[in-house]
């Protein structure tokens, strides 16, 4: 059973969020009951494929050993707990890292759908761990983090730390119900999104090279409706997650905030898949960054933070995928956050300007150019063709 696609997940749902929406009224706590509903969700969803169920079962128990090691190397103030602790987040990337690599030369390289998302909320833990910032998350809780059902293959990516909270904090019946009613909005919304939006956007892919005969037209109106295909399908998984999440009790974080109307390709990636965009900037740019500044390994905060975008992007698109077009994807990305960076601190123009109306349409008008030329990118129609690859 796939998520969010087959008719069997949206009729499972009625009576996982009926009961919910029983337990919430009568303020019980919803914690247990997501975790069961939880399990329940994802055996269907690995059924039919045991190799991907054992790999699951395998990467939970491994994720579980992790944490508990690493929580009691920290609280035992162990002499070696840094050092292992890196140890313990290799081990955690591993799979991941296996599993983009083996796909490369065998697409039914063993691995599970929700990979991606489950190593961001793991590794995350690990770090957090490290930081002080947890002390005192329990098994269970981390079990009900891992495998929360709602954004387990498609995000948004959850926060341990509000996840918790949520877990931990009863909600009175009119709270309930305001989560309650909040989410079933962003689910319809979502899936209006989803078989709508996103519909409409695939017809125009499809009918784009059939209907326009100059080449360079063509490639604009495909990237166009590509953009919109992916934003439609993307956003309303996230939107359906979040409200999902919402009515099972947990406030899942919002993942598309009218990205296409970014004024710029940073405001873009403040607007754009906001947890992925923010897990980076808090787990490795700001960690970069400090780091650099404390090695003094370069002359100035602009040249490290410019590097920083560059890291942050390209090891965002490897995580896409270890291929030509996810990788130019993200180092393209890199270069353009670099460059506005570079320009919003040292471009005289654009101090005396960036308020003038001119300037902010020209300037959404470029950043529109930039984002739509990078779903070409993503979508493989430039890297792939240029190379002689299959898309």
């Amino acid at each position: 059973m796939d998520f969010f696609v087959e008719p069997a997940f949206f009729v499972l749902c009625v009576p996982i969020v009926l009961i919910a929406a029983i337990l919430g009224m009568r303020e019980r706590p919803l914690g247990r009951y997501g975790l069961v509903a939880s399990v329940l969700m994802l055996a269907l969803l690995f059924f039919r494929s045991i190799p991907s169920l054992i790999f699951f079962g395998a990467y939970l128990l491994g994720s579980l050993a992790l944490y508990a090691w690493v929580a009691g190397l920290f609280r035992k103030e162990h002499p070696k707990a840094v050092a292992l602790y890196r140890v313990a987040l290799a081990c955690q990337i591993a799979p991941l890292a296996i599993y983009k690599v083996g796909v490369l030369f065998a697409p039914d390289f063993p691995g599970f759908l929700g990979i991606s998302y489950i190593t961001f909320k793991s590794v995350q833990v690990l770090i957090e761990v490290r930081d002080g910032l947890i002390d005192n998350m329990t098994i269970g809780e981390y079990l009900s983090f891992l495998c929360f059902f709602p954004p387990f293959t498609s995000g948004p990516i959850l926060r341990s730390r509000n996840f918790v909270t949520d877990l931990r904090t009863p909600l009175s019946r009119d709270a309930y119900l305001e989560r309650l009613y909040r989410g079933l909005g962003w689910f319809v919304l979502g899936a209006l999104y989803k078989f709508v939006g996103s519909a409409l956007a695939h017809w125009g892919l499809w009918m784009a090279p059939a209907v326009i005969s100059v080449p360079a037209l063509s490639f604009v109106a495909e990237s166009f409706c590509f953009g919109l295909d992916l934003f439609f399908d993307f956003a309303g998984y996230s939107n359906m997650a979040m409200g999902l999440g919402l009515m099972l009790g947990i406030e899942v974080p919002r993942n598309f905030h009218m990205p296409f109307a970014a004024k710029d390709i940073k405001e873009f990636w403040d607007r754009w898949h906001i947890s992925l965009s923010t897990w980076l900037r808090d787990f490795v740019f700001m960690r970069f960054s400090s780091f650099a500044i404390s090695h003094k390994l370069f002359k100035s905060r602009l040249t490290t933070a410019c590097v920083g975008f560059m890291i942050n992007m390209t090891l965002m698109g490897v995580w896409h995928g270890i291929t030509p077009d996810y990788i130019v994807y993200g180092i393209y990305h890199g270069v353009m956050l670099a460059a506005c960076h570079y320009l919003q601190k040292k471009w005289k123009f654009y101090k005396r300007h960036k308020r003038d109306r001119w300037f902010v349409a020209a300037s959404w008008l470029v950043t529109m150019v930039v984002v739509f030329f990078g779903f070409a990118l993503f979508g493989g129609y430039v890297v792939s063709p240029l190379l002689g690859l299959s898309s």
